[in-house]
């Protein structure tokens, strides 16, 4: 299953138009990686899927559940969740340069 899946990803648009990498480029890669129980390589290809992850389960929670401030909560995690994306990025882009 999981060479099927290496096998057909889904090509970045960005990157077959301008050769330079997504701030998205690597999740697919890391979600296989995390599927097969490699966390370290799942993190090495993006490190912003576990994060995401968690961010996804915890919405889920404040949704289902009548918790007080819950937009607030929602905010200040997209936040945290959405810089680290952007830092690791310009991370990954001083790194290959």
């Amino acid at each position: 299953m999981f060479d099927w899946l290496q096998n057909h990803l889904i090509p970045c648009p960005f990157k077959a138009l301008t050769g330079i990498d997504c701030p998205g480029c690597g999740f697919q890669r890391s979600i296989i990686a995390l599927l097969q129980g490699n966390i370290l390589k799942s993190w090495t290809l993006y490190p912003s899927t576990i994060p995401l992850i968690l961010l996804f389960l915890i919405v889920g929670v404040l949704y289902r559940f009548p918790i007080k401030n819950k937009d607030f909560i929602m905010k200040i995690l997209i936040i945290i969740v959405g810089n680290f994306i952007v830092v690791s990025y310009l991370i990954k882009m001083i790194h290959h340069h």
